[in-house]
């Protein structure tokens, strides 16, 4: 008896911690990101309680995805019961995906393999993400625009895939001069500083895109609980999917990094792009800028 009161009393003292941090992040919206330490407990802390959580990733780092399945799985285990969107299925792959639960409802490589899975992503990180979701019954929504529809935004603009209802609704055609002049921004670091200029403004629009469709991905499941997995820049609150949720709901959103540390050519530091974030370590890579300087035959700046 003595024991359990104990561990009841560390909950308690656990949960006021985690509330005070909460309370931290929801009283200055615009206010610096509050660094965590990159512990699953941090990590589930200020998850905790929270219905629309945008859960970012350096993609091939290793470290930031056990951190994450780790803490995910804490929250769990509380009860907590989110659906899980990902970026690593396209949303055209939803019924395959809703079917191979239906046919195999434990079997994670193969719900994997009917979802056309991009072999571009390492699933050895993801799989565990659809184990827990199979494990815990937990939705799985397939979040991101496919690639050839992203591409048929960037070159033919955004009636490629809005309608002109849709357009004038989100006003399109006039995006926030804050939102599009960091979009451009993140496009040009995030490629190196070496994409031809004429290229930025397409891929930048399709970027938009699929905050867009990641956003509507994730909206029916605003009300019951949903974490987004995706990459940091489409978590980032300022230009990435939050600028795209309603804003009854944003105010309920938490916005979560996981960066890098140690890195010169950051594309997003995370001062005010976050309401939380981890760094971590850098994974082990070959430097991508040297391999995109040798396929635009650019020098490095």
């Amino acid at each position: 008896m003595f024991r359990l009161l104990r561990m009841r009393q560390s909950r308690r003292h656990w949960c006021i911690a985690a509330y005070l941090v909460w309370l931290a992040i929801a009283s200055a919206s615009a206010a610096p990101a509050i660094q965590l330490q990159p512990t699953p407990a941090a990590l589930e802390h200020v998850m905790l309680g929270r219905r629309v959580i945008l859960l970012g990733e350096t993609h091939d780092n290793g470290v930031q995805q056990a951190l994450r399945l780790s803490a995910l799985r804490q929250l769990v285990a509380t009860g907590a019961h989110p659906a899980l969107a990902f970026e690593q299925f396209d949303r055209e792959r939803q019924a395959d995906i809703d079917r191979a639960r239906r046919e195999r409802p434990h079997d994670a490589a193969y719900l994997i393999e009917r979802a056309g899975a991009d072999p571009g992503w390492n699933w050895n990180y993801y799989r565990p993400f659809v184990e827990l979701a199979l494990q815990y019954d937990l939705p799985i929504v397939a979040a991101n625009l496919p690639r050839n529809d992203a591409m048929r935004v960037a070159v033919d603009g955004w009636s490629a895939l809005f309608d002109a209802k849709v357009r004038d609704q989100l006003k399109l055609d006039s995006l926030p001069a804050d939102l599009h002049r960091k979009q451009l921004q993140a496009v040009r670091t995030g490629h190196c500083n070496l994409l031809p200029p004429e290229q930025v403004e397409p891929l930048a629009r399709a970027q938009v895109a699929r905050d867009i469709v990641m956003a509507r991905a994730i909206r029916p499941y605003l009300q019951t609980g949903v974490v987004l997995l995706a990459g940091n820049g489409h978590v980032r609150r300022d230009i990435g999917v939050p600028r795209w949720i309603d804003d009854d709901w944003r105010k309920d959103a938490i916005s979560i990094g996981l960066l890098e540390r140690d890195q010169a050519r950051t594309p997003f530091p995370p001062s005010e792009e976050f309401d939380a974030y981890v760094m971590t370590d850098p994974a082990q890579r070959t430097d991508p800028c040297v391999e995109l300087a040798k396929r635009f035959q650019r020098p490095l700046r």
